[in-house]
């Protein structure tokens, strides 16, 4: 193991993150050491590898408490300021909208766990609440997700008539309600329940469905389909 004064350039080639990727792919390098040429450098006592570990070693090496890392929670390292955490947060972004990519391509959600394995990396770990629309067309393939509202810890306020015109513009015809409880609570509230009745009474009148509506957490997620409660 390099000593902390050693800096990057004075490893030797093999080691140095740039160069393993270059000779090998990216499969040959660690998580801090990917990292660590997105940051470029560390400190004077401490390499950009070095920082990198630092850093995840505080999240467990665990990559999706790390993608929950804000801007602010990053630069409280030494070494990080604030344009290296928005690279870091780029590319944490980057990922998730290639994963999402992949998933959403012919994408048919007709189940509950579909929705909750699409939406669910949007929105569990988020200190607070967001609700979300999926567009369906007549077939179940998903058209757009939407962020409909952004609110506080406990709810969020929600235009049912923007998530309707939203619905026109794109042309679906169905729609998945997603909202996520910051609290890990999966029981619906009773806001929950009035919100999901408001949305299914405006859509009678207006031909749209509403399909399910989904409540997610770190503890797993509530269907309001599954439990018949549209």
């Amino acid at each position: 193991m390099k000593p902390k004064s050693l800096s990057i350039k004075q490893w030797d080639d093999l080691d140095r993150p740039r160069e393993k990727l270059k000779m090998h792919g990216g499969t040959a390098l660690s998580n801090s050491e990917l990292f660590a040429i997105l940051i470029g450098s560390g400190t004077t006592n401490e390499s950009a590898v070095g920082l990198m570990q630092r850093i995840l070693s505080s999240v467990d090496n665990d990559l999706n408490k790390f993608q929950r890392l804000s801007l602010e929670q990053l630069m409280k390292f030494k070494g990080i300021g604030e344009a290296k955490a928005i690279k870091l947060k780029a590319a944490i972004e980057l990922n998730k909208r290639v994963q999402q990519f992949s998933k959403k391509k012919d994408l048919v959600l007709i189940s509950s766990k579909k929705v909750n394995d699409f939406i669910s990396t949007d929105l569990i770990g988020l200190p607070h609440e967001e609700f979300w629309v999926l567009y369906l067309n007549q077939s179940s393939r998903l058209i757009e997700k939407y962020r409909l509202s952004k609110g506080g810890i406990t709810q969020t306020v929600v235009d049912i008539r923007l998530a309707f015109k939203r619905a026109f513009e794109v042309g679906a015809t169905a729609l998945i309600l997603v909202h996520n409880h910051p609290s890990g609570a999966l029981v619906p509230s009773t806001s929950d329940k009035e919100i999901t009745r408001k949305f299914k009474t405006a859509a009678t009148q207006v031909d749209l469905r509403i399909l399910d509506h989904l409540i997610v957490s770190e503890k797993g997620y509530f269907s309001f389909a599954d439990e018949q409660l549209l």
